[in-house]
C-alpha cells in the first residue's frame, strides 16, 4: 500500500465507531501486544501490517513495560556482583 494510501475499509470503520461513540483501539491493542511479548512478526500479522514502521507508530513503551525490563536486566547483574563475578570490585578476573 503506497504511504498515505487508505484502505476501503477505512472511512466505514472510522464511520461506525463515530456511531457507537468507541475511539479507535488500535494504539491500545499494539500496546497490550508488545507489553505481552509477542513477536513484532505475529504482531503485524495480527494488526494486518505490511512494515515494521508501523510498530513504531502504534506500540507505546510503557513505564511499566520499561521497570519490567529494568528489574529482568538488574536482576542477573546484581547476582552476578553478589557472587564476586566478572567486572565486581575485588576480584582479579574482571577486565583488564
Amino acid at each position: 500500500m503506497k504511504s498515505g494510501a487508505r484502505r476501503p475499509d477505512y472511512d466505514p470503520w472510522k464511520g461506525l465507531l463515530a456511531s457507537a461513540t468507541v475511539r479507535d483501539g488500535r494504539h491500545t491493542a499494539a500496546t497490550v501486544l508488545l507489553t505481552l511479548g509477542v513477536p513484532e512478526r505475529v504482531v503485524m500479522q495480527i494488526m494486518g501490517w505490511s512494515s515494521t514502521a508501523m510498530a513504531a507508530r502504534y506500540q507505546h513503551v510503557t513505564a511499566g513495560t520499561l521497570r519490567d525490563v529494568a528489574q529482568r536486566v538488574g536482576g542477573p547483574i546484581w547476582v552476578v556482583a553478589k557472587e564476586g563475578g566478572e567486572g565486581t570490585p575485588g576480584n582479579s578476573a574482571g577486565p583488564r
